[in-house]
């Protein structure tokens, strides 16, 4: 786990970090040796590490198997929790979501093979530079257009309304279509609890959204052990797009939360999903929702990777706030298409915006 505290650098290594296309190929010939200077994003950007560790134990823990209860008591009290669990803190561990460990387990292992294999056998999937693009392998979030970079190599798949993946390594696509199945069953469960939370139908946000053709993005990221952790992030502070991003990982801890303005670290349960509020439940619960900032911080020992899954409304879709809250309230944000709204907050994670306040009515209206 990163330090609390900032350690002042020597001078770091000369690179010209334009031609690094795999940040793993990196590390491994770089050794030991120190970070490019525009690697430190921590140090550009003032941030120290503020860890609540004390905070992490509080962490709700929602019981999937319960929201789903025939048992009307059990399920009304599920929902209750699950509320409670968004508005408090806009993220959750979710046990008993009945997706097989086993699956899991050979998700993460084909997920590695994929980023092991030779640079050369992934150039065929090299990100072109467009958000929609089915399949985008790179490194950092967007090189072409930073400053600062990120100790990542990722992989994004577009996987709904149409299923993409990679054909290699052997059996890997095969293994992530059932898992994208399997974790699109659970959003919608959760996505119906969460419509009964805000006193609207249970089939009320799937609908409007057009959820069951929406888009579903996964993203594998992959964080190589980092010789100056103190001094780079593998991803910076940012919201998520979509409605839930459902998160596993490989063991190795990475993944912090701001919750109450301290960064907390989340160490996942076994076996369990860690689910996050996007930014279209947000603005369709009218605020009542947050969607949550979180960042990957890296280590200088272990391979971490995060296999994240982002469940959204359909492109062609307009989101806004749920007409029936607006009966008793002002709308805090405007409705957009889903698609706009998506093209909006990529180019937002390269300016330290958020998207969300874009579309968000100012206090004067």
């Amino acid at each position: 786990m990163a330090s609390a505290t900032t350690i002042s650098s020597s001078e770091p290594t000369k690179v010209h970090t334009s031609n690094i296309s795999s940040i793993k190929a990196f590390a491994e010939s770089n050794g030991t040796s120190l970070i490019p200077s525009n690697y430190h994003s921590l140090t550009e950007h003032g941030d120290i590490i503020d860890v609540a560790d004390e905070i992490a134990a509080s962490i709700p823990i929602i019981d999937f198997s319960l929201l789903t209860s025939d048992d009307p008591q059990i399920h009304t009290k599920a929902v209750h929790e699950l509320a409670k669990a968004c508005s408090e803190w806009g993220f959750f561990m979710l046990t008993n979501h009945g997706i097989p460990e086993s699956l899991m387990e050979e998700l993460m292992k084909k997920s590695l093979e994929f980023h092991d294999l030779p640079v050369e056998e992934k150039k065929e999937f090299g990100d072109n530079g467009e958000p929609f693009s089915p399949i985008r392998h790179g490194t950092s979030f967007h090189l072409p257009a930073e400053s600062v970079h990120f100790w990542r190599d990722y992989l994004k798949v577009l996987t709904s309304p149409q299923f993409n993946f990679p054909h290699k390594p052997p059996g890997y696509r095969e293994v992530a279509f059932e898992y994208s199945q399997k974790i699109t069953w659970v959003a919608r469960k959760l996505i119906q609890g969460i419509s009964e939370s805000l006193g609207l139908e249970s089939n009320s946000i799937i609908e409007s959204s057009g959820f069951d053709s929406g888009q579903q993005i996964m993203a594998v990221n992959l964080y190589p052990p980092c010789p100056q952790p103190y001094l780079a992030l593998g991803l910076p502070a940012h919201s998520d797009v979509g409605f839930l991003t459902f998160l596993i990982e490989n063991g190795i801890g990475g993944l912090q939360v701001k919750h109450e303005d301290k960064w907390i670290n989340v160490n996942p349960i076994p076996n369990c999903l860690v689910v996050n509020i996007g930014d279209q439940l947000e603005a369709v619960s009218n605020g009542r929702y947050e969607s949550v900032l979180h960042r990957a911080i890296l280590n200088n020992k272990d391979t971490r990777i995060s296999l994240v899954v982002v469940n959204g409304p359909a492109e062609d879709r307009d989101i806004g706030p749920a007409p029936e809250l607006l009966l008793k309230e002002k709308p805090l944000f405007k409705s957009i298409k889903y698609r706009d709204y998506f093209l909006l907050q990529q180019k937002s994670r390269l300016s330290d915006e958020r998207a969300l306040d874009k579309i968000r009515y100012s206090a004067q209206q």
